[in-house]
């Protein structure tokens, strides 16, 4: 035996489907997200008897992206499972955003029996290990119950090692459902230890202390690379030793533990340092970070592009020196690059740095908004975003998970969360600007922390993606509040048609939602506690009343679409 123990079902044969999550249990898998379908049935009841939980939604993109959710909370793997074709079709979208966002996750799907492929079968027309490659870092079709163990443990390295990612098995029905012989069991490396991340050179590690050491005005900015508690200790121990700040991106910001020298703003902050006439950072460290829309593009406003040393560490080799020059590169794991510089500068403290600059830097998060002194109610009668966010935001308990979803709703929010001293605030949308990704994300970090609120932030737009999660959020007692931040429109598209062909013109194309549309009367049919708001005195109140009560909730806040939020303006694009 170079596997498992094998649990044979109680009153049946064992199965490829019992072995598949035999296979999962036995490398930590705890839950899987999916929708039912008759093709995986072998392989549901191997879940129950095994004790693997299975979470259903109303839609299979919901579950791939609650794997999602839950990877990025748990640090484990997420699982999800989805029927063949249809439901495939329906979890492409998760295996989007999951392959953009570098999240490791494994869908499992199903497929005809063998011999029925390319017979026009119930659900058969699509191959799906094609279809997913191009989304994935590992897609395979397992064609024999016995070769579980050895795929499943390889596909899960594959999701995990290097930049991680998204990977995919395909089991045909009658794969799952045929008796497995256990002297043919293949079992890989399924009882190997995991494997370990890749560490930086000595003479990369050199490199960095040096620059470190030479720096004045040093920043950090850390991404989802960076997410996890033995690396965010790694993180602060060094920020503290050398008093160098550090940035969360607005697509990721993990705020535990606490640091003092860690800003309750995000890296776009940085970006006003010329406005306000400080000096700008002579060294940039991304650690775990990628280049691109979450910190600047090429613009030079986050990132200085002269004067400034880069120093970049990430596990995809291919993510250095990708849109910025880059003085030091380092393909390494965030943890295990750290862990090596603290020890190479032991209990030396930087002495260049400028501790004053350093100080004002952090101080740049508590500047007052220029949206602070503007009335709470707009010309329309309508709440100022602004302050009705800020409200929404002061009543949040703190430790609480933040989800962010929607275009303007999402960029009013991400600028205050920090108030509330969340555990994380992620941006579901991600690299793809992918809309309705948050009631996914939202499920997974529910269920990966059972014993913290979690704020599920939308736009009027994106919540009309999967508005009926807020089913699944009661059929498991979730606790889970879900604001709709509703401007009847679709504030982004509305504002930058606005900017470009100017308020005058006449047409606004497919920008505008209904205002008649009552989010909070049909969650109330889903039987979520509710409440509809268009008055600042009542939104604090309600937003704690709702995180004392047990299971989920839904808030319909009534704001304006103006003003305009600087994000849409500094994405307005004009024809040259």
């Amino acid at each position: 035996m170079v596997g498992f123990p094998l649990h044979h079902p109680k009153g049946r044969e064992l199965t490829g489907g019992d072995l598949l999550a035999q296979c999962l249990k036995h490398l930590g898998v705890e839950v899987a997200f999916g929708l039912h379908g008759g093709h995986l049935d072998a392989f549901l009841m191997g879940c129950e008897d095994i004790g693997i939980r299975l979470v259903d939604t109303r839609h299979e993109t919901v579950a791939v992206q609650a794997a999602e959710g839950y990877c990025r909370i748990s640090t484990k793997p997420g699982v999800c499972f989805v029927t063949a074709n249809s439901g495939f079709s329906n979890g492409l979208p998760g295996l989007a955003t999951a392959y953009g966002d570098r999240s490791p996750i494994l869908c499992i799907t199903s497929s005809p029996p063998l011999r029925d492929t390319e017979n026009n079968s119930l659900q058969g027309s699509i191959d799906q290990v094609v279809a997913a490659r191009p989304i994935t870092k590992f897609a395979h079709r397992v064609v024999t119950p016995e070769e579980c163990p050895r795929i499943v443990s390889h596909a899960l390295r594959v999701a995990q090692s290097g930049p991680p990612g998204p990977v995919l098995l395909d089991f045909p029905i009658d794969v799952l459902f045929t008796p497995v012989n256990p002297n043919l069991i293949a079992w890989g490396s399924i009882t190997s230890p995991p494997s370990f991340p890749p560490a930086p050179h000595t003479a990369a590690v050199e490199a960095a202390v040096k620059l470190f050491s030479s720096a004045q005005r040093p920043v950090i900015i850390t991404g989802t690379g960076a997410r996890g508690q033995p690396a965010r200790r790694q993180l602060f121990k060094l920020a503290e030793d050398c008093s160098i700040p550090v940035f969360n991106t607005s697509k990721y910001a993990s705020r535990t533990p606490s640091s003092p020298m860690l800003s309750q703003a995000t890296a776009g902050t940085l970006a006003i340092l010329p406005l306000v006439q400080m000096a700008r950072p002579d060294l940039v460290v991304l650690l775990g970070a990628r280049t691109g829309m979450f910190l600047g593009g090429r613009s030079g406003a986050i990132i200085p592009d002269k004067d400034c040393k880069l120093i970049q560490v990430d596990c995809d080799g291919s993510e250095i020196g990708r849109s910025h020059p880059v003085d030091l590169g380092i393909v390494s794991d965030v943890e295990a690059f750290l862990s090596a510089v603290n020890a190479a500068l032991g209990s030396t403290a930087a002495t260049n740095v400028d501790k004053s600059w350093v100080q004002s830097v952090l101080g740049l998060a508590s500047m007052e908004s220029p949206y602070e002194k503007e009335p709470e109610v707009t010309d329309s009668g309508r709440l100022h975003p602004y302050h009705a966010v800020k409200n929404l935001v002061s009543g949040i308990e703190p430790g609480s998970i933040i989800v962010l979803d929607g275009g303007e709703a999402s960029a009013w929010v991400g600028d205050l969360a920090s108030r509330c001293q969340p555990h994380t605030v992620m941006t579901a949308t991600g690299y793809l600007g992918f809309l309705g990704n948050g009631f996914g994300y939202t499920l997974g970090c529910a269920i990966a922390a059972p014993d913290r609120k979690v704020v599920n932030i939308q736009g009027d737009g994106s919540a009309g993606f999967h508005l009926m999660e807020l089913d699944t959020y009661k059929r498991f007692g979730l606790n889970i509040m879900t604001v709709v931040v509703n401007n009847s429109s679709w504030g982004m598209s509305s504002n930058g048609q606005d900017l470009v062909y100017g308020t005058d013109h006449p047409a606004r194309p497919i920008s505008a939602l209904s205002s008649a549309t009552e989010y909070d009367v049909v969650a109330k049919g889903l039987q979520n506690t509710t409440a509809k708001i268009s008055q600042i005195a009542e939104i604090r109140s309600t937003v704690t009343k709702f995180q004392q009560t047990s299971g989920p909730s839904c808030i319909n806040l009534i704001v304006d679409r103006k003003p305009v939020h600087p994000v849409t303006t500094a994405m307005e694009w004009t024809p040259s």
